[in-house]
C-alpha cells in the first residue's frame, strides 16, 4: 500500500537552532559537550527531537520545545517529564535521564536506544512483536503506577462537538451516520474504564525495534482506564499500510473477550477526536500532523463501519 502520511511533523529544528544558553543547560546535566546531533524521525511535536554525541564517548536522545513558540508541545513535555519519572523500571521505555525547565525552553533528555521505526507498511512480524509487546505493557502497568490527577484526559471523542459546531465530517458515511456515532460515544464511558495506564498514542511513529526489544516512546498523553485501548489505538492504524485489524483483534489476548459494543465504542470515540481534530485545523497547522490525523481517523471509521454492517464490503 502506498501513500502513508508522512509520520514526522513538519516543524522540527535542529540542535543548533536551540539557543545557546539551552544547549549549554543540556549539556551541563549531561556532564560533556555535544560533539555530534542528528534529528530523528517520527512524531509531530514541534522543536528538536535529536540524537546527541557527547565529547567523552556518551550518547543520549533530547526533545526540546519552546513554550514561546510551542505552547502546546511545551506543556506536553511538562506533562512526559512526570510521567516519564514515574514509570516503573519494567516499562519497555527509554529512560529520562534529565529534564530542563526555564520557563520558556522544556527539555527531556533520555538515554539513547540504537533502535528503528516499525517497517511501513507493516511487516507481520514486526506488528507480531508490537502487540505481544503491548500486552506486556498492560500486565506491567495494572493497576496503574501514577495518580491520575497528574495525567492527561483521554483523547477520544468528538462526533457531539461536531455534530454542535456543524464542522465537516470529511465523511460522507460519519455525516450520514452523525446520530450513531454521537449515541455511541455518549454510551462509551463504561466500557473505556478501567486501572490500566494506557500510553494514549500507540501508534508506529511512537514505537522503536531493537534486535531484541519492543519500546514505546512519548507518554504525554497517558491517561488511566481500560487495557485494550492501546491495543484498538494500533490495530485501527494498521489498515493505513492494508492490514485487516479484525482478525488481530478476534485473537489478542486483550480484546478477543470483549462484547463488540466495547470495540465500537472505542472506534467511535477513537475517530471523533482525531476527525474533529482535522475538521478544527486552521490554515497555520501543520499539515503533516493534520494529514495524519484524518488519515487515522478514517482509518477507525472505517474499520467501525465494516464491523457496524456485519463486514459487508
Amino acid at each position: 500500500m502506498t501513500g502513508l502520511p508522512h509520520a514526522t511533523g513538519g516543524r522540527r529544528i535542529t540542535w543548533a537552532e536551540v539557543p545557546a544558553e539551552v544547549r549549554t543547560a543540556i549539556e551541563k546535566l549531561l556532564g560533556s559537550k555535544v560533539v555530534g546531533a542528528a534529528g530523528q524521525p517520527g512524531g509531530f511535536s514541534e522543536g528538536v527531537a535529536a540524537r546527541l554525541r557527547l565529547a567523552d564517548g556518551g550518547r543520549a536522545f533530547v526533545k526540546a520545545a519552546s513554550s514561546l513558540v510551542a505552547p502546546g508541545v511545551a506543556r506536553f513535555h511538562r506533562r512526559e517529564i512526570e510521567v516519564s519519572r514515574r514509570l516503573p523500571a519494567g516499562v519497555p521505555a527509554p529512560r529520562l535521564l534529565h529534564a530542563h525547565d526555564d520557563g520558556t525552553w522544556v527539555a527531556l533528555v533520555f538515554e539513547d536506544v540504537e533502535g528503528r521505526l516499525p517497517a511501513q507498511p507493516w511487516v507481520r512480524d514486526e506488528l507480531d512483536r508490537v502487540l505481544a509487546a503491548a500486552t506486556g505493557l498492560a500486565r506491567v502497568l495494572t493497576p496503574s503506577p501514577i495518580d491520575p490527577a497528574l495525567l492527561a484526559r483521554p483523547r477520544l471523542g468528538g462526533w457531539r462537538a461536531l455534530a454542535d459546531e456543524g464542522g465537516a465530517m470529511l465523511s460522507r458515511w460519519a455525516g450520514d451516520h452523525l446520530d450513531e456515532l454521537v449515541a455511541l460515544e455518549e454510551a462509551a464511558a463504561p466500557s473505556l474504564a478501567g486501572e490500566t495506564l494506557l500510553h494514549g498514542d500507540l501508534y508506529p511513529f511512537n514505537i522503536m525495534l531493537t534486535p531484541d526489544r519492543v519500546l514505546v516512546v512519548d507518554w504525554p498523553h497517558a491517561w488511566v482506564g481500560a487495557a485494550h485501548c492501546d491495543v484498538l489505538t494500533l490495530l485501527s492504524s494498521a489498515s493505513l499500510s492494508g492490514v485487516d485489524p479484525q482478525p488481530f483483534a478476534q485473537e489478542h489476548p486483550l480484546t478477543r473477550d470483549l462484547p463488540p459494543e466495547a470495540i465500537d465504542a472505542f472506534l467511535a470515540t477513537h475517530a471523533g477526536f482525531l476527525l474533529r481534530l482535522a475538521a478544527g485545523a486552521g490554515p497555520g497547522a501543520d499539515r503533516h500532523l493534520i494529514d495524519m490525523a484524518t488519515a487515522l481517523g478514517k482509518a477507525s471509521l472505517h474499520w467501525l463501519r465494516r464491523r457496524l454492517a456485519g463486514f459487508a464490503p
